[in-house]
Order: structure tokens, then C-alpha cells, then sequence
């Protein structure tokens, strides 16, 4: 098989749940534990930061990573989901896993694993961790999939886990309310190994608390330690932190989510082993902090890819991310501002949509995943809400439609689901 053959072997024989939703949820970790013993325990041969959440995983996840590289290391990356091509889940210095070495793992061990019908993150963990191993990477930022207690990347002994946050979503799997879903997301915590968690609420404090007590966790609340004196943005978009110990950070990733998100970064840095803070110097961490894309190919996260109209597209897909979206979107510098649109049917829409800015002029749409909200309920929803704007059969066709009613001094922003922001950056790059 070709690449394209073995992705289509993987995303059909071991369903994607990007694409399907709750049918490639499979609980527990028994498979996992059999691949990692068929494999050797390939994760045992470098240390590991294990990153899990609701929001501001992926950012967390590769801002690390970027400090690591800045300092030397050799550093593996494993996130998800991927937005363009499947081997931006599995990097090591920036760089994607290469197409041959997914077809030779699914080529050479596709009669142990069949028996065993894993699902997709399954494999690709599997993958991910046996790749870093022959990387020789010195250390890997591993994100959870789907929650943490139960995720197949819970069988790994990092130095740190972090938690960044914790909001309703994938009710389905986690639990209804919040302190059910902290439950879950802390349960990567690990016996002796420090743990952050970067945002805590009235209702999940506790739960940190007292888990993190029975596992027997030190545990450091990012909000608690006021590592960021103050924060502002400068012209060119770039967030900008005061900090005491690393001076004034210049962040590539902007947009007032990622306040929260600096903190969090800033405390897990406090609370690694001590050899790898002696490297960490302010130097590094500024740079970590700056080059972000470039070290780690983060895609996704308030990128900018137009100018005349200005185009921005963001993979925030919750209500809590959209929080941070709308307050960016009306900061925007613009005549007009356009927004094309898309939602998972697994989100409260609802919910999302009742945050929109109303006199902005919508493009609904769907993108091409089963996932998909179909966008004629979309738009009917919207209309409930009093948003106004056409529907599209897809990502393209609102995106070219918006490109065309826009004027140069307008926005157009693209987004509501990563898939959406997918979609629109195959496009962008098939051109």
C-alpha cells in the first residue's frame, strides 16, 4: 500500500473519531496495555510531560515543545487532531513522522493488531510512542486524546502532568457536570509526580484536591502563583507578558485565551526536574515562547492567513473557547466582519451560537466528516438565535462566497469546529 492507501486502511478498519464521533470511543485502556507490551515499552525509554484538559491542550502541549527545542532537547510531540495530514499528530523537532514510516508500521504489524480491532487512537499511539523511541527523543509532550483516566496515553510515567482547564464537553464519555469531567481529567495524575492544573473552578478545585491527596500528587494551581505580572498585545498581534523570572515574553500565539495558557506553561516550567530547569534560561523560554510555528508547525490557533480582507481561523469549537473568540473578533480592526461557520452535531451549539456577534455576517456551513452538524439544522438553530447569513454545502463554497462579498478593509473569520478550520486549510493549501 501507498500512504494514501494505508490512511484509508487505518481511518476505515480503525474508525476516526473525528470523523464518527462516540462510535471510535472505546473505554479502557486493556488494548493499549497489549500493544505496549508487544512493543516493549517504548515510552519507558524517554521522560514524558503528559497534557490533558478541555481547552488549550494543543497550545499548551506545543508551546512546550518549543521551549524544550529552544533548549536543546530532542523533543517528540504527539497531539490530535491533526488538521491537514495525519503526521502532524506525531512530530519530533517540528518535523512530521514520514509517510513511509506509517505505511511500514501498519505494513508490519497489521496481522498482531487486527485481532485485537483496535480503535484509531489506539494504533496511532501505539505508533506514536515506538516512533519517539527510535527518534532517540529525550523527552515527548504527550497530549491526552479524550479525557485522561481512561485514555490510552494514561499508561505512561511522565515527570509533570498538567491539566489545563476543565469545561463541559464530551458530556457523553467524562460525566454531566464539571466536577465528574475533573474526576476524569485528573485521573492522569501520578503517584509523586507533580501536577498542574492551570484554571480551577468552585466546582473542580476540590476535585483536584482530594485526588491528587488519595494518588498522593504534590499538586500547584497555575492561578495561584501570579507568574504574569501583566499582559497586553502589540500591533503585529503578538501576545506580550511581564514576567519577574523570564522578563518580557513576545508570544507568537495570540488572543486573550492564551493568557491563561502562558501561566499555565509558566508554572509547569517551575515544577519540572531540576536538570532540565538549569537549560530553561529566560533566553530560552522567550524564544520557546516566539517561534512556536516554526519549531513545532502549530497550526490553527488565531492564524492569520489573508490580509485585504483580513482572514483568521481559529480551531476554538466550545462555549468556553468562544468566550476568547468573541472578544478577539470584536477587536478586530475592521469594516466588516464575516464569519464562516461550522459546528460538530456533538457540541451544544446553542449555546455557541447565543455568544456570536450579531451584526456579523455568517457563511453556515459543514464540514466534510460525519461529525458534521448538517447545516441546514445549523442555520435553523441560528436563525432561533437571530443570526442571519446563507448556507453552503461546504467549507469552500462559504469561504469563496465570503472572500467575494468582502472588501479589503473587512475580516473574514473561519472556524466553529477544528474540522471546519481543516477543511479550509487543505483548501488553502491545495492552492
Amino acid at each position: 500500500m501507498n500512504y494514501q492507501e494505508t490512511l484509508e486502511f487505518l481511518f476505515t478498519s480503525a474508525p476516526l473519531f473525528q470523523n464518527i464521533g462516540a462510535g471510535a470511543y472505546k473505554e479502557g485502556l486493556t488494548t493499549t496495555e497489549v500493544f505496549d507490551e508487544h512493543f516493549g515499552h517504548p515510552h519507558r525509554s524517554y521522560r514524558t510531560i503528559h497534557v490533558g484538559g478541555t481547552n488549550g491542550k494543543g497550545s499548551t502541549s506545543h508551546t512546550l515543545a518549543s521551549i524544550l527545542q529552544s533548549a536543546g532537547y530532542r523533543v517528540g510531540l504527539y497531539t490530535s487532531p491533526h488538521l491537514v495530514d495525519f503526521r502532524e499528530r506525531i512530530r519530533v523537532n517540528g518535523e512530521p513522522i514520514s509517510e513511509q514510516r506509517v505505511i511500514d508500521f501498519v505494513a508490519e504489524e497489521r496481522e498482531f493488531f487486527e485481532p485485537h480491532h483496535p480503535s484509531f487512537f489506539e494504533l496511532t499511539t501505539a505508533l506514536a510512542f515506538k516512533y519517539f523511541e527510535e527518534q532517540k527523543v529525550d523527552i515527548a509532550v504527550i497530549e491526552v486524546g479524550l479525557g485522561g483516566r481512561l485514555d490510552c496515553t494514561n499508561i505512561i510515567r511522565p515527570i509533570l502532568s498538567i491539566v489545563t482547564n476543565i469545561s463541559l464537553d464530551h458530556t457523553q464519555f467524562l460525566g454531566e457536570t464539571l466536577g465528574e469531567i475533573a474526576a476524569e481529567k485528573a485521573g492522569i495524575f501520578k503517584k509523586n509526580i507533580p501536577a498542574i492544573v492551570g484554571q480551577s473552578l468552585p466546582e473542580t478545585r476540590p476535585i483536584f484536591e482530594k485526588t491528587a491527596q488519595e494518588v498522593g500528587t504534590p499538586l500547584y494551581f497555575a492561578e495561584d502563583e501570579e507568574l504574569i505580572l501583566s499582559s497586553s498585545s502589540d500591533q503585529e498581534g503578538n501576545m506580550l507578558y511581564s514576567t519577574e523570572k523570564y522578563g518580557m515574553i513576545v508570544a507568537e500565539l495570540s488572543g486573550w485565551c492564551q493568557v491563561k495558557n502562558a501561566a499555565t506553561i509558566l508554572s509547569a516550567l517551575q515544577h519540572l526536574p531540576l536538570d532540565i530547569q538549569e537549560k530553561l534560561s529566560p533566553k530560552v523560554v522567550r524564544k520557546g515562547f516566539k517561534n512556536i510555528g516554526a519549531l513545532t508547525g502549530l497550526l490553527g490557533r488565531w492564524q492569520k492567513v489573508g490580509t485585504h480582507p483580513t482572514v483568521i481561523c481559529d480551531t476554538g469549537h466550545n462555549a468556553d473557547a468562544w468566550e476568547f473568540l468573541v472578544l478577539q473578533l470584536e477587536a478586530l480592526a475592521c469594516r466588516q466582519l464575516h464569519i464562516v461557520f461550522g459546528a460538530s452535531s456533538d457540541k451544544d451549539v446553542r449555546k455557541i451560537l447565543r455568544k456570536l456577534p450579531k451584526t456579523a455576517k455568517f457563511y453556515f456551513t459543514q464540514a466534510s466528516v460525519q461529525r458534521a452538524l448538517p447545516v441546514a439544522e445549523l442555520k435553523l438553530q441560528a436563525t432561533e438565535v437571530g443570526l442571519v447569513g446563507n448556507a453552503f454545502q461546504s467549507v469552500r463554497e462559504a469561504y469563496v462566497s465570503a472572500l467575494t462579498s468582502a472588501s479589503p478593509e473587512d475580516a473574514i473569520f473561519v472556524g466553529g469546529s477544528s474540522f471546519v478550520v481543516a477543511d479550509f486549510l487543505a483548501q488553502q493549501n491545495a492552492e
